[in-house]
């Protein structure tokens, strides 16, 4: 196990590596440039700022020297919009926001989908199973970006219970709907996922011979099926999470919320090539980095994965 957990850890340095060359590359050959968004400038004027951030150094020196300075430093350097900030700075300002209430999203939507999943098929075509899965296909179909202006029409127009947007230092009440809005497509896909692979391991073999030893059915649900059950979810859940965190664009420009999916869009809209580096990379980094946790967790569920 710990040689496997190595060898997946490892992989993972050149993979951030490669993210980040691409990254820099794609952004380099993109079409115009944070100083050109209004009006032309001066070609001297033009040389100086490129000068002061180093662009104009070949492209193999620029991503050189962006990539020393975020492994050595871990800065992605000065952003070209805001004069007296960082990238550092915007991401630290955003992302513990937008952290916050997708990793409550995230707990939430598995919670809440592996429980309806695991009763839909324990209670398989029951009245239950019948609710559970509806409930899915309706909340399936309502993605955030409709359930976030529902949820403000019902809950803070019409009833008047929730703020209809901001943040105020994390406040449950300015928490709830960002929440609400973000898990739910999400906790009906984990809980089918739940469903349809109980179903296939409540069918199999090794649970018939539980049974036929006269094996309590909660002992076999929590001590031989659970476990095995849990091999897609798992796979699933890895993603689930960083989309969580990128998915969260629309709910931070619905709910007002400050964090960093709106940096994201206003980096894109005024061209600001460093925080749209900076904010992929970070997003990149969640991936590559949870997705080394669900092998890990996928190898510690089936020992198979360890050879």
């Amino acid at each position: 196990m710990l040689a496997y957990a190595a060898r997946r850890t490892l992989l993972a340095a050149p993979t951030l590596l490669v993210l980040i060359v691409l990254c820099y590359v794609l952004m380099y050959f993109s079409p115009g440039g944070p100083f050109t968004a209004e009006r032309p400038l001066p070609p001297q004027v033009l040389a100086n700022i490129e000068a002061k951030y180093g662009l104009d150094k070949p492209l193999h020196a620029q991503i050189w020297d962006y990539v020393v300075a975020i492994v050595t430093r871990f800065d992605f350097g000065p952003s070209f919009v805001y004069k007296d900030r960082s990238v550092n700075e915007i991401i630290a300002q955003g992302f513990p926001v937008t952290l916050t209430y997708g990793s409550i999203s995230f707990v939430a939507a598995t919670l809440v989908g592996v429980s309806l999943g695991v009763l839909a098929a324990v209670r398989h075509n029951t009245l239950l199973d019948f609710i559970a899965v509806g409930a899915t296909f309706s909340a399936q179909a309502l993605p955030n970006f409709v359930m976030a202006p529902i949820l403000v029409i019902v809950f803070t127009w019409q009833l008047g219970w929730l703020p209809g947007g901001g943040w105020s230092g994390g406040k449950w009440e300015y928490i709830v709907m960002p929440v609400i809005a973000l898990s739910t497509s999400f906790m009906a896909s984990i809980a089918r996922i739940t469903r349809s692979s109980m179903l296939e391991v409540l069918n199999s073999g090794f649970i018939r011979t539980a049974r036929a030893r006269g094996i309590s059915p909660a002992a076999i649900l929590w001590r031989h099926a659970m476990k095995p059950a849990m091999l897609p979810v798992v796979s699933y859940l890895g993603p689930v999470f960083v989309a969580m965190i990128t998915g969260s664009v629309l709910v931070d420009l619905y709910f007002s919320t400050g964090g960093i999916g709106l940096s994201y869009v206003n980096a894109a809209l005024n061209r600001d090539y460093a925080v749209m580096l900076g904010v992929t990379i970070l997003y990149g980094s969640l991936t590559i980095a949870f997705n080394l946790l669900v092998d890990l967790l996928y190898a510690w569920l089936d020992p198979r994965i360890r050879y």
